[in-house]
């Protein structure tokens, strides 16, 4: 039996573990978490901020039985010679195939007051990446607490977002002079600049902080932001400590080839602490990707399966705002371009388009046309042939029931765990009958949370639509015999493998004293990164060093 041991207990590492143990009872997997909690997604901190989530809610489906899961253990030692780990509680754990999914830390300020001694955040600094920063800012939140987030990128919007819908008073800070200027335009960055004041949000584009003393934040120009308590979202370095103590190759990240393999053919790494082809993609999907592949290497369900890279696709999870950036969103030389504004509502669309297939788009305010996009977009397939149709028919009130009831069987609905919507209506068909039940069947909405408005949606419509909702062989059967369990992970499993069996874990011990209870349905704003994988990375994603998310 093959000793496989996972360094990380984010959602990378938990997905590397469920997917390993789906492949048969050949493997004996232990995961070791440094955390104390079970693993949770990490993409979904800003909604809990907000009060549209609970800390209970972010929990992953834990993995089956056949893997043994260890929380409060930090590795702190690897002998690639006897092939072992030591963790913080002294324990040793022997391997044939060691992952490292370490993950990332968030990157602070060089700013005096920002940082403490050995690089440490200072007393009122914190970076929303754990249900212990959730925790702490829910103990310090309240009703006009002036508050500074530091980055205008996805986390950075996110949360700026989430501490106004608390009742903060938020100012932002970027040092770009255009708010995700990674992914969208200036028209674009115009328009989301304009639906951020709107919510009360001060922006400050252009300017850096250079110090932070007397609850004041000091920026490049001199100006002070009264700021009780400063959120960081800047940008987030991988975990590579591991991996240079065992003598591993490491640039920004610990260097991998295709088949997620390190300079040491018994390490592998997947995840934000890995580089792949020169690129280091801080994101949640492209770790899902790598997670993927390495599964099927190590189950032997695709023996010569490889990792190719992976291609963007960026939605921000934020209030009153639907926005949606597509593979090189910002190309200067497409050969096509076709672009819509209406500046006075807040929508915006861009798409790039060659040999008539969408290479990148920015969608802002056209929700419809983001879903539409997205399946052309995954599939490679080709525009109609007049694409304005698509952005029109944002304004004709269609109801979204008819939208779902023509959207094909086939079309994936979360691209993070590759859920139809034939698999949806399957698991509703048997009992599953709102959200929560459909995540814990499909495990649809619990990768980046971005389909969270459709699946509401998808609920609503088949209450309407009762039996006539059912998809086609659904009711049946594929092949006329009775209708098949849906498949728990909502993803193609090989010939002869067993299905896994969730175990109980108990809840996080981590409290969450001040953070509010869950409301349902969960947001509906679209949410995360996700990507295709099997494409050339864009370009964009060549610049690590801006990437705010850190979340595998």
């Amino acid at each position: 039996m093959s000793r496989i041991v996972i360094v990380g207990n984010g959602p990378v590492g938990h997905r590397l573990a469920d997917r390993t143990a789906r492949g048969g009872e050949h493997h004996r997997v232990t995961v070791l978490g440094a955390e104390r909690c079970p693993a949770y997604n990490r993409v979904l901190l800003p909604s809990v901020v907000a009060g549209t989530l609970s800390g209970d809610d972010t929990r992953l489906p834990p993995p089956g039985p056949a893997v043994v899961v260890r929380v409060g253990e930090r590795v702190t030692d690897v002998d690639r010679d006897r092939r072992r780990v030591r963790s913080s509680s002294g324990a040793i754990h022997h391997y044939d195939v060691l992952v490292l999914a370490t993950g990332a830390r968030p990157v602070w300020p060089e700013a005096p007051g920002l940082t403490g001694p050995s690089d440490q955040p200072g007393a009122a600094v914190v970076a929303l990446r754990t249900l212990d920063d959730v925790e702490y800012l829910g103990r310090r939140l309240r009703t006009g607490l002036p508050v500074t987030v530091l980055g205008g990128g996805t986390l950075g919007l996110e949360t700026a977002r989430a501490l106004a819908a608390r009742g903060a008073r938020v100012d932002l800070v970027h040092r770009s002079r255009s708010l995700m200027e990674r992914q969208l335009d200036d028209v674009a960055g115009a328009v989301l600049l304009a639906s951020t004041r709107a919510l009360g949000i001060t922006v400050h584009l252009g300017h850096q902080p250079v110090g932070y003393r007397d609850g004041h934040l000091v920026l490049d120009d001199g100006r002070e932001i009264h700021s009780e308590l400063v959120v960081v979202a800047v940008g987030a370095s991988p975990r590579t400590e591991l991996a240079t103590g065992a003598g591993l190759v490491v640039r920004r990240g610990v260097v991998v080839d295709d088949t997620l393999t390190t300079s040491d053919p018994h390490i592998r790494a997947v995840g934000d602490c890995a580089e792949h082809d020169g690129v280091q993609y801080g994101l949640l999907a492209p770790g899902f990707d790598q997670a993927d592949v390495l599964a099927s290497l190590l189950t032997r369900a695709a023996p010569v399966a490889a990792y190719r890279g992976s291609s963007a696709v960026t939605r921000l999870k934020a209030r009153d705002i639907d926005l949606t950036a597509l593979g090189d969103s910002r190309a200067s030389e497409p050969a096509d371009l076709v672009t819509m504004a209406d500046q006075r509502r807040g929508r915006y669309a861009r798409l790039a388009v060659r040999d008539d297939r969408v290479t990148g788009a920015i969608l802002i305010g056209f929700p419809r046309a983001a879903a539409t996009l997205g399946q052309l977009y995954d599939r490679g397939d080709p525009l109609p042939d007049d694409p304005f149709h698509l952005l029109l028919g944002e304004t004709t009130g269609g109801a979204q029931g008819q939208e779902l009831a023509e959207l094909p069987d086939t079309a994936v609905v979360c691209r993070c765990n590759a859920v139809s919507k034939r698999a949806l209506v399957t698991a509703w068909r048997v009992g599953a009958r709102d959200v929560p039940a459909l995540s814990r069947v499909t495990r649809a909405g619990t990768g980046c949370g971005g389909c969270a408005a459709t699946l509401t949606g998808l609920c609503r419509w088949l209450e309407r639509a009762g039996p006539a909702a059912a998809p086609a062989g659904a009711a049946e059967g594929e092949n006329g015999g009775a209708a098949a369990e849906p498949e728990p992970a909502g993803t193609a499993r090989a010939p002869g493998q067993p299905e896994s069996r969730d175990q109980d874990v108990p809840s996080c011990q981590v409290p969450l004293a001040a953070a509010p209870a869950a409301r349902r349905p969960p947001p509906a704003s679209g949410a995360g990164d996700l990507v295709r994988a099997g494409a050339a990375p864009p370009a964009s994603t060549a610049r690590p060093d801006l990437d705010e998310e850190g979340v595998a």
